[in-house]
């Protein structure tokens, strides 16, 4: 019997480990990058993903990956060819809302430590068995949410997950809570109007109140 090579485990799980929330950050402005990393860093939130949902992502990732302390990473990963363009602009890690063969190629090709999303008990069984123990819930409330999280620790106890999609700085604590979970997704922490009216002091303080989530 073979045994599954895991890929980038303690890369992924020190990244997981470094804060209780990932911003999912999409920079519809390219001069808001700067100032938001800032920001977040300011208030305790080192690991920043930026999406690549708008044109700017990658702009973005090679700009605030220069910011002191940022630890950057690239989210909404798709397609094989954004992993070696994100590695170069400086993201360190990759996370992707699903997983299939041709992103497992590009994780092993690139050598971009990936977080990929799950959302079924299936599809966390074959994400292990392709060499992944930490793990994205997607979209993480429809997908069962807490409920979810609890009654698959028990028979995939060696997964570690990080929950996004649907929480918020008030149901954060009750995912943070579960066994299974180093940290949660979210993007309450850049609101847009926050972000369009330059108010970095509010995303700060935004980012301080979740730095403190894991302590409470």
């Amino acid at each position: 019997m073979t045994t599954t090579k895991y890929l980038y485990d303690n890369e992924v799980l020190d990244i997981m480990r470094t804060s209780a929330v990932i911003p999912v950050i999409a920079i519809d402005d390219i001069a808001h990058a700067v100032p938001l990393a800032r920001a977040l860093v300011a208030g305790g939130i080192r690991v920043l993903e930026v999406t690549l949902r708008t044109v700017h992502g990658l702009a973005a990732i090679r700009a605030m990956a220069e910011v002191p302390g940022a630890i950057v990473g690239v989210g909404t990963l798709t397609q094989p060819e954004e992993f070696a363009a994100a590695r170069d602009a400086g993201a360190v890690f990759g996370v992707s809302p699903g997983l299939t063969p041709a992103l497992i190629a590009a994780a092993k090709s690139s050598g971009l430590p990936l977080l990929p999303g799950v959302m079924t008990p299936s599809e966390v069984m074959a994400a292990r068995e392709a060499g992944f123990r930490q793990l994205k819930l997607f979209p993480a409330v429809p997908a069962g949410g807490v409920g979810m999280l609890n009654a698959i620790a028990g028979p995939l106890s060696d997964v570690i997950f990080c929950p996004t999609g649907g929480i918020s700085q008030q149901t954060a604590p009750q995912f943070l809570a579960c066994k299974n979970v180093a940290c949660v997704g979210g993007s309450w922490l850049t609101p847009k109007d926050a972000l369009e009216s330059g108010d970095w002091a509010r995303i700060t303080a935004l980012a301080l109140a979740a730095s403190q989530l894991r302590a409470s």
